[in-house]
């Protein structure tokens, strides 16, 4: 190259660096865009330094106008995540939460197909997810109610698959983690409150009713799933805590989800509060020792002290009313142990399938009025989907504790134990409150599988070291 042509390309270098600034300058004052000057600068621009160059800086602006599109696409699917999560524990919103949903999924095709967006199938998870949709989608064809199966196989599967790998995909590093925490843990404490204050000042029920008795959408053993998740993680979140006011507001959220929690009254719950605390205690050893005299005084001044006493527990072991209900489900498992009767939840709704099998129980167990729930996790998979889709299940399970136990283990930070002990505890606490509870539907299968991506987050943080 002569002298003459270095210099002519230097100055077309320079130029079209001073476009480029030029160019983000107006990105961020757009309202020069549009002014004479700036077309007066292009039209000298170009008779200077050719038209080639100035198209070469009208084409880089393009491209940094779209780039910050679809930056901010990208940045809508967390936050409709995260009103999808915020808005779970309460009822009557369901529009709002499938515009967060679909919308969310809209977004996320929309930049996969102008591959704009990486997402990731690849979990310790993905294996025993994808054998237990196989395994319940070889069952549809064997359904007692094969549409509703179908309907239920997409709407109660799919979609919670689906919004774990968004939550493992977008609120996977350590600031976008906290954020989904704060946002369960706010969430659930106004739920809390507000549904409190609606229950005993606004329909003046007794203080010693359960809350939730008699309300269809919130049945005490449901509310007390989402309550006591969302106590937990408060508690975790307490004890790393810096800020003072982010601590009162913590403890703020603690005794309004820990007092509505026992307020359920619910012997499911209070066995998962035990255990889950117990579970605890190696990570929060100073908080629980402040947390437990707390919980003991609302247990003393409240009507659940009364389901503690070892009367009413011996009685109530006699008078359970649970195995009656298993006794008749596991006759629907002896005539469908392979494939189950179906994905679909409302096979339960037919009463004369559900007669059927009750008269097959012995006398001394059988039901007065059938129940139309297994009220268990366990036996509602194993009606469903047979015996295979209840090994794919607890295969679930197993590798879910088994990547929580090493990330305790050997967690490379001490965020991430931490974050492990709070998640491994809850999902024991939800899985406990599962055996006495149908929970394979509505806010407690949002948490379930929220627990399961959790951990997952975790596991990814572990495995990348640029994770931040």
């Amino acid at each position: 190259m002569n002298p003459i042509q270095s210099g002519k390309a230097e100055r077309n270098y320079s130029a079209s660096c001073a476009y480029i600034f030029a160019a983000k300058v107006e990105m961020v004052y757009p309202e020069y865009q549009y002014r004479m000057d700036n077309v007066i600068k292009i039209v000298k621009f170009k008779r200077e330094y050719g038209s080639e160059n100035a198209m070469n800086g009208v084409s880089l602006l393009s491209q940094i106008k779209n780039k910050q599109i679809f930056e901010l696409l990208n940045m809508c699917i967390p936050i409709l995540v995260g009103i999808f999560i915020f808005l779970n524990p309460y009822p009557h919103v369901t529009a709002i939460k499938e515009i967060a949903f679909y919308g969310s999924v809209l977004l996320l095709l929309t930049l996969i197909f102008l591959k704009k967006e990486e997402f990731s199938l690849r979990t310790p998870l993905s294996i025993p997810f994808l054998l237990f949709v196989l395994w319940s989608f070889c069952g549809l064809f064997f359904a007692l109610n094969k549409g509703n199966s179908i309907h239920d196989f997409f709407a109660h599967l799919i979609k919670y698959l689906v919004i774990f790998y968004l939550l493992f995909n977008f609120f996977a590093t350590k600031e976008r983690l906290l954020i989904l925490i704060w946002t369960i843990v706010i969430s659930t404490a106004l739920y809390s409150a507000g549904m409190m204050l609606y229950f005993y000042l606004i329909l003046g029920k007794d203080i010693s009713t359960k809350l939730g008795l008699y309300m269809s959408e919130l049945p005490s053993n449901i509310i007390g799933i989402s309550t006591w998740f969302a106590t937990l993680l408060a508690l975790f979140q307490l004890t790393r805590e810096l800020a003072l006011f982010r601590k009162i507001i913590l403890t703020i959220c603690i005794c309004a989800t820990a007092i509505a929690t026992l307020a359920t009254q619910t012997r499911g719950t209070i066995l998962a509060v035990i255990v889950s605390l117990l579970l605890s205690l190696p990570r929060n050893k100073k908080i629980l020792l402040f947390f437990f005299p707390f919980l003991a005084l609302v247990i003393l001044v409240m009507p659940v002290r009364n389901m503690l006493t070892p009367h009413d527990l011996i009685s109530k072991i006699h008078t359970y009313d649970r195995v009656r209900i298993w006794y008749c489900f596991a006759e629907m498992i002896k005539d469908h142990p392979i494939t189950g009767i179906g994905f679909g939840m409302q096979t339960y709704d037919d009463k004369d399938l559900i007669n059927k099998y009750n008269e097959r129980v012995p006398a001394s167990y059988r039901q007065a009025n059938p129940r139309t729930a297994p009220h268990n996790l366990l036996v509602d998979i194993a009606v469903r989907t047979g015996i295979i889709g209840l090994i794919s299940f607890l295969y679930i399970i197993f590798v879910f504790s088994q990547m929580g136990w090493r990330i305790i283990k050997y967690g490379r930070d001490d965020f991430i134990r931490h974050w492990g002990f709070c998640f491994l505890a809850a999902f024991v606490a939800v899985f406990i409150q599962g055996q006495f509870e149908t929970t394979l539907w509505g806010p407690p299968v949002i948490i379930l599988y929220t627990i399961l991506a959790l951990m997952t987050i975790l596991w990814h943080m572990n495995t990348k070291k640029d994770v931040i």
